[in-house]
Formats: C-alpha cells, structure tokens, sequence
C-alpha cells in the first residue's frame, strides 16, 4: 500500500513539473536575415512571476556561457554586444519565449540555450539548446603553390576560401598541357584543399582547378604549374663566380712576384759580376813599412770600388731605360710603317680607280666617235639617193590620146534628129 501511494505521489510531482522545450535541434538562416529562435514552456498551473533567460555558448561545451538577455517581471536586461538586436517575443498564457534577433552574422553561428524559472517550480526540464547555423556562400578560393616546381621535388597546392558557413568541402580537377583531363597520380593527396604532389617531373605540368562548395553554391580558382629543371640560386652562382675570380688573382700574384725575384736576381748576378775586382787588384805590390799609409790607401781603394759599383748600378739603369727607349722606338717604327703600308694600298687602290675611270672615259670615246661616223654615213647616203633620184629622165610629152570611135555608115544627118 505504501508503494502504490509513493509511485501515485511521483507520477503527480512529474505532470505537475516544468517543461522547457524547442521544437528542433537546430535552425540554418541567411547570413543577414531576421530570424527567431522559438522556445515553449508548459508551466504547473498559473505562475505568479516568470523569468527568461537566454544565453549563448561562445566556445566549446565546458566554456561559460555569455548572456543575450533576462526577462524580469517588470523589465527586460539586454547586455550591450546584443542591445538593438535582441529581443524577447513572450507569451505566458501560451508559454511562448522567442528569441528574435536581427541582421546575423558568422558569429552568431553558436549554441542558444532557453531558461526558465518560476518561483516554487524548480522541478523538471529548465533549460532547452538550440544550434543556430548561419548560411554563407564561400568566398573565391586562393590557389597558391607551397615548394620550388622542379624535376624530383615534392610540392603542395593550397586552397582555401576566406569565409564559408557551413565549412566549405574542397575538390581539385587536374588538365595537362593541352587542357585535356588527366588521371590522377596514386601517390597524391588531398586533403582539406592541400593537395599534394610528390616526385614531380615535367609530366606533372598543367592546370589544377579547386573547387570550394557547401549546401548554398560553389566557387572556383585556377593555377598553372611549370616544372623546370633545377637550377642554381643567385647564392651559389655568385659564390662560383667569386671563388673563380680570387683564385685567378691569386695566380695573377704568384706570377708577378715570380717575375719579380726573377729579375732581381739577375741584376744582383750582373752587379756582382761587374763588380768583381781584377786579380791582383788588392793584393800589396811591395811592403809598406807605414801602417797607416796601408790603411789610407785601403780607404781609398775601398771608396773607389764604391764610386766603380755606383757608377755601374746607374750604367744598368741607363741601360734599362735605353732598352725600354729601343723598344718603345722600334714600336713606333713598326706602327708607322703599318701605316705607311695602309697609305700605300689606299694610293694603290685610288690609282687603280683612276684606271679604270679613264680606261672608261677612252671607251666611251670611242663609242662616240663610232656613233658620229654612223650617223655621217647615214646621211651621206641618204644624200646620195636623193640626187640619183633627181638625176633620172623626165619624159615631156604628153601621153597619147585615144583614137575617137569610127562615124557608122549609116549615120543620119545632125538635122533629122
């Protein structure tokens, strides 16, 4: 008996419960429409004071969720990011609490909850959520190349739509060079609008079409790749070069200072030899009994043979600059005649000119004179047929006249007729 009274006493606090509820799970709307978001409540008899509550879920389901608006008995709280937006549509004796808000945007794409709350009246279903998805057509997608198009590489094409409620699904179509469709490589990928290419070569090359759609339309970009082969970058072409042109200068050193040592030895090889003194030149012809006599004569040779090594030293300098004068002459010379030579052909070659003129000018005489006599001749005779044809006789007389007609015999008189 006591359990029958107990199950009777929860099926009656049950049909007396709150009830919150939205009709469906979820409401897709135009991005910039005005939309309402409904929400029913089922009271436990007349309820002295209501209050609504709506809030959204900005993140996840654990976030804490940010208030759109509270609906007191005497007034309405609108927080200022939804105030001039949101507002309430309520009717308590049918137990209706819209939510209406005007012009939405991608971020209003969220979680809605609806709460209600009666004083003495905490039992039951408070609180109903609804999704709101905002519909927005993707925007032209960005096609861009993500690695260097050479033969052997591993590249990547992206796309990708700045904007796109619900969130776009990407497809790529693939054209070889002459802009027929191609089958796809087994080893390519795509994968959220990367779509990636591996070991290309000049095959690969050709036009790649991404595609980005959701349930509102479609759009679409295009992208050309060239594969090349490879090829050295700016770095290590002007490292080459530069390596190449300190080593030809460090040559062009080691030359010089070979050069260099070269001829100084010889020169201290014929100072040297200049310099040798004559056998028996230092050598004491008779015994001095002075010793200082020696030494002043020591000095003196010793100052001679360094006037002798001066004056040899300057001999080879002007022997160097005679050298030097010598060739820089016979470079003169040899420029000179070259120009002598060039004159002399130029004189050659205007004399020939002057040949060929006059040899021209006496043909041209001669075709005149040939001419002239042409035409004198033509004329002496034509002359010459002219008075032959006046020296011809002319016959006088007159041409003899016709006999007239013999008078018949039988002729009538004049008068008879």
């Amino acid at each position: 008996m006591v359990v029958v009274v107990s199950l009777c006493f929860v099926v009656f606090s049950l049909a007396g419960a709150l009830k919150v509820s939205i009709p469906k799970p979820e409401y897709e709307h135009a991005r910039g429409d005005n939309i309402t978001l409904p929400c029913n409540f089922l009271p436990n008899g007349k309820p002295p004071m209501v209050i609504i509550i709506w809030t959204v879920n900005l993140g996840g389901p654990s976030d804490p969720a940010t208030m759109i608006l509270t609906r007191y008995p005497s007034m309405t709280d609108v927080p200022p990011l939804y105030e001039g937006r949101a507002s309430l549509a309520l009717d308590i004796a049918k137990g209706k609490a819209d939510l209406k808000l005007s012009s939405i945007t991608l971020q209003d794409n969220k979680v809605f909850s609806c709460r209600v709350q009666i004083p003495g009246d905490d039992e039951g279903t408070l609180v109903d959520s609804v999704r709101l998805v905002v519909l927005v057509a993707p925007s032209k997608p960005v096609c861009a190349l993500q690695g260097t198009a050479e033969y052997g590489q591993n590249v990547n094409l992206t796309c990708l739509s700045a904007e796109g409620s619900p969130t776009p699904v990407y497809s790529w179509e693939q054209r070889d060079v002459r802009n027929t469709p191609r089958l796809r490589d087994p080893r390519t990928t795509d994968r959220g609008g990367i779509l990636s290419l591996y070991n290309i070569s000049m095959d690969t090359s050709g036009y790649f079409t991404c595609t980005s759609k959701n349930k509102i339309r479609s759009a679409s970009c295009n992208i050309t790749l060239k594969v090349l082969p490879p090829s050295m970058n700016l770095g290590s072409s002007a490292g080459i070069i530069g390596g190449v042109i300190a080593l030809l200068l460090v040559l062009a050193l080691i030359i010089l200072i070979c050069c260099c040592c070269k001829k100084r030895k010889q020169r201290e090889a014929e100072k040297y030899a200049m310099a040798t003194p004559e056998e028996g030149t230092f050598a004491d012809k008779e015994p001095v009994g002075n010793g200082k006599r020696r030494d002043s004569r020591d000095e003196e040779e010793r100052s001679e043979y360094d006037r002798r090594v001066v004056t040899d030293d300057r001999r080879v300098v002007d022997d160097d600059r005679r050298v030097d004068d010598d060739d820089r002459r016979s470079d003169y010379t040899a420029r000179r005649s070259d120009y002598d030579d060039r004159r002399s052909d130029f004189d050659d070659r205007r004399s020939d000119y002057d040949d060929r003129r006059s040899e021209y000018s006496d043909r041209r005489d001669r075709y005149d004179d040939r001419d002239d006599r042409r035409r004198d001749d033509r004329r002496r005779d034509d002359y010459r047929n002219e008075s032959d044809r006046y020296d011809e006789p002319y016959d006088d007389a007159e041409p003899a006249r016709p006999k007239p007609p013999s008078v018949p015999n039988n002729k009538p008189p004049r008068d008879t007729y």
